[in-house]
């Protein structure tokens, strides 16, 4: 087989063939410049890059070219949307609140790798990809691997593992300016220069931008701005340094929950929800006001050492560190001022909040007669890492690999008050110490240029909650390798202990007493906990065309934080033990000049899941529920491939279909997201509840998908490209009220309606000489403004199809009134349902010059 990587074709720069890895098995003189540096950073041991027809694993890979033209002004993980089996979408719609989802499973579950650190938050195992606002600016390529992928650490890649790659400092010298447009005022400002390599071995590479606008809900409002400076030093052949720091200090204004059907339609036309409706804002003193705005600075910093120690060894070590400071704004959903709770104050023809009438309401009322603030959550943190492994060749078949993985995070979280909205003070009545405490100062919602600073030490001025979370990670882990031109065949395994630690500042120590009535102390010991993991698989090539590959892995994973200290107490939970995840894939690949094919099946059981699942609406109260004894089965096949049919002509696909669902039963406790006070379910006397959940669909993620894409080169350096991509059989959140009856269980969860999207663009490369050019790019995204709902927070169903047995008579006259009144439902949903409309048709355009 024979590629040509000087042509730009679509086998290049697509996201959904591993044949676009440098590491194809062709001649030298076939690889680009932009494969040469994966390779480099593959090599370097920044991160466990899979190698086509060699990784037993199944891989997509995005390289720099491709992350540009095709982005945007989308959300950075939605740039995977045409991979199989991934789900993306914008969340709630604020500036970097997407979503991933890889094979059903969420992104606290997918491991997410920068140049070989692990990024997942250490407590919870989120992701804000706002607080990494300008990564899509400084990647060089982008990995997915789905299922428990090639990496040796012990990380969490229950779905999958993203491997993000950014700039070398060894690129070669020049620079871009670039000046992007898009829809909502959407700005976007760019400026990159890289020295390249002295004859001394030193480089250096710098970025910066800024972003600025609307999304395209309403009252979105955001400010970004990206730093990135990498310094290389390579003194000789057997050493090679690399410091990089990146930050992006950003706040953004969000559209934090998902609002019912009934509204959207409410303040829509002609019958159409208004896609663009946020329930969280309004205007004060006419200027837009969001009573939920993000911001957040979270600078990285890396040291990489490789060293060559000879022929067939070598080191290769990470010391990293991160301090994230910021957090998000919102109101206690029980505050009440002259009676009134926040509802009173929204405008019912806008949907509004009345922000002004609530100012004068509160400027009207005493703190002791109560007021309705905007506070602001702080979950900021300390983060020290490093990892190094040393890499030995036994012979020229075997490799052996072992080595450390230490990390130390600290949690800083608490309450401020952000805004008293014209009251004069703000009682708090949740710190135990000072039951009465009266809150005066305020503090701004916006993110600090000083990532060292920012915490606030005077606990007085804490009001809801303020605690602290420890843990640390320390594990090994190795690896074996046996690798010919026919074969390649790994086995690997890794140890962690976590230890994590709570402190709770509103305790009264040795005093307060929890929900069970045992006595609490301010700080907690240490309570550690073990995990491991062991993984195999082997690749055979066939021939120069054909490969198989399989894999097989065992995860004991250690539960996340808030399964240690449940209900946000200072008790460790009795019912704590790992999770454990078993998964199998076998994969098969096809090479030719023209066509690529790569073809998977997998399964994933995942059993002793514990999960918190917040944001839930019971009547006018915010809860949340604790869900243990999950047990989850995830198994599908996916299927992409490439086709240069000409070569001014290339052809893309995948499809995927998943069976995602629970098994067996779980049990969900219930409590007030503002007291943490037990809060019983409707028409009970208890606040635990059993789920039954047996072969229910796992929802948030769409279980079938598909997409095809064109690429059009009529000139050198025109191209046209569109894409179509299918979305099916996506289902609503789990939502534990509705599965609290055994006669229901049948219901399953809610089935949202199926939609196709098309997005199109447009690409001008002008040369000036052999070094300096401009180009030019115009995207359109939902080009034919489909409008469809990318996820639902609830599970409601009132349709007498939906139950497998007759209910009660008196049920049963309920729901026939319910039917009987179509607008009852919107394409077959419920109204009730809380939902998120994906966006309609936006663009975005750029025009950047090379020199």
């Amino acid at each position: 087989m024979k590629i040509n990587f000087k042509k730009p074709t679509l086998a290049l720069t697509l996201t959904l063939t591993t044949a676009s890895l440098c590491y194809t098995q062709q001649k030298k003189d076939s690889v680009t410049s932009k494969s040469r540096e994966i390779e480099t950073l593959a090599l370097r041991g920044i991160t466990d890059i899979a190698k086509d027809r060699k990784t037993p694993v199944a891989v997509s890979t995005l390289k720099e070219a491709h992350i540009v033209e095709r982005l945007g002004n989308q959300e950075f993980p939605e740039i995977l949307n045409t991979t199989p089996s991934v789900y993306t979408t914008k969340g709630g719609g604020g500036f970097g609140d997407s979503k991933l989802n890889i094979r059903g499973f969420n992104q606290e579950n997918i491991a997410v790798m920068v140049n070989g650190m692990p990024v997942n938050d250490m407590e919870t195992g989120s992701v804000y990809w706002s607080n990494w606002a300008g990564l899509s600016d400084v990647t060089s390529a982008m990995q997915v691997q789905r299922g428990l992928g090639s990496s040796k650490l012990a990380i969490a890649s229950v779905g999958g593992t993203v491997n993000v790659l950014t700039r070398a400092a060894d690129k070669k010298r020049g620079g871009k300016i670039s000046v992007g447009l898009g829809n909502d005022g959407y700005v976007k400002n760019l400026f990159s220069y890289n020295t390249g390599k002295s004859e001394e071995g030193w480089s250096s590479s710098f970025l910066m931008s800024r972003t600025s606008g609307n999304m395209y809900a309403d009252g979105t409002q955001f400010e970004a701005n990206t730093y990135y400076f990498a310094l290389g030093y390579q003194p000789n052949k057997k050493h090679d340094f690399q410091f990089t720091i990146t930050g992006a200090p950003q706040w953004h204004n969000q559209r934090r929950f998902a609002i019912p059907i009934g509204t959207y339609l409410k303040y829509g036309k002609n019958g159409d929800p208004n896609r663009k409706y946020n329930s969280d804002w309004g205007y004060l003193n006419g200027r837009e006001y969001s009573m939920a705005v993000n911001y957040y600075h979270k600078p990285v910093m890396s040291l990489n050492w490789d060293w060559s120690i000879d022929d067939r060894s070598k080191i290769n070590t990470i010391v990293y560190a991160s301090f994230g400071r910021g957090g998000g704004t919102n109101m206690p959903s029980n505050a009440k001022v002259g009676g009134q709770d926040l509802r009173n104050f929204r405008n019912p023809e806008t949907g509004l909040y009345d922000l002004d009438a609530l100012y004068q309401a509160n400027k009207n009322s005493t703190p002791e007669q109560g007021n309705i603030i905007r506070n602001v959550s702080i979950n900021s943190h300390d983060w020290y890492g490093v990892i190094s492994s040393f890499n030995h060749k036994i012979n020229h078949n075997l490799n052996l690999t072992v080595g450390i993985d230490g990390r130390y995070y600290y949690g800083y979280h608490y309450q401020l008050v952000s805004d008293l909205l014209g009251a004069s003070g703000y009682i708090d009545h949740q710190n135990l110490n000072t039951p009465h405490n009266l809150v005066s100062q305020t503090f701004q919602a916006e993110p600090s240029w000083n990532p060292f600073g920012g915490k606030i030490n005077k606990v007085k001025d804490r009001i809801g909650y303020s605690n602290d979370g420890k843990v640390i990670w320390y594990g090994g882990f190795s690896q074996l390798e046996y690798s010919t031109s026919k074969i390649s065949a790994f086995i690997q395994g890794s140890l962690s202990n976590q230890g994590f630690q709570r402190i709770d500042n509103f305790i009264k120590d040795g005093v307060t007493k929890s929900k069970n009535g045992e006595i609490m102390h301010t700080k907690t010991d240490f309570k550690y906990h073990m995990g491991f993991n062991v993984k195999a698989g082997l690749n055979y090539n066939i021939n120069r065309q054909h490969n198989i590959f399989g894999n097989i892995g065992y995860y004991q994973k250690q539960p996340f934080f808030n399964a240690v200290y449940r209900s946000n107490e200072n008790i460790v939970s009795k019912d704590l033990t790992n999770e454990k995840i078993l998964g199998a894939e076998l994969g098969y690949g096809f090479r030719s000049k023209l066509i690529n094919i790569n073809a998977n099946l997998y399964r994933t059981s995942w059993d002793d899941r514990y999960m918190r699942r917040t944001n839930i609406r019971q009547g006018d109260t915010n809860v949340y529920a604790e869900i243990n004894n999950l047990n989850e089965i995830h198994q599908g096949a996916e299927i992409d491939a490439n086709y240069q049919i000409t070569p001014f002509l290339s052809l893309n696909g995948m499809f995927s279909i998943g069976d995602w669902y629970y098994k067996g039963n779980a049990r969900a406790l219930l409590f007030n997201k503002d007291s943490n006070e037990p809060v019983n379910y409707p028409d009970s006397n208890s606040n635990e509840a059993t789920l039954y959940l047996d072969k229910v669909k796992v929802g948030e993620s769409a279980q079938t998908t598909a997409a095809i894409g064109l690429t059009l080169k009529p000139l050198k350096d025109l191209s046209f490209d569109t894409n179509w991509r299918s979305v099916n059989n996506l289902y609503a959140k789990l939502d534990p009220h509705s599965f609290m009856n055994p006669e229901y269980n049948a219901v399953g969860a809610l089935k949202l309606p199926s939609f196709n999207l098309f997005d199109a663009g447009l690409s001008y490369k002008f040369n000036i000489n052999e070094k300096q050019y401009f180009t030019m790019r115009a995207n359109v995204y939902n080009v034919f403004d489909k409008i469809y709902i990318a996820e639902s927070n609830t599970n409601t169903k009132k349709t007498l199809k939906d139950f497998k047995d007759t209910p009660s008579a008196t049920a049963q006259k309920q729901l026939d009134d319910y039917n009987a009144n179509p607008n009852n439902f919107y394409q077959g949903i419920d109204i009730s349902n809380q939902v998120i409309f994906g966006y309609g048709r936006t663009w975005a355009a750029t025009i950047a010059f090379n020199f």
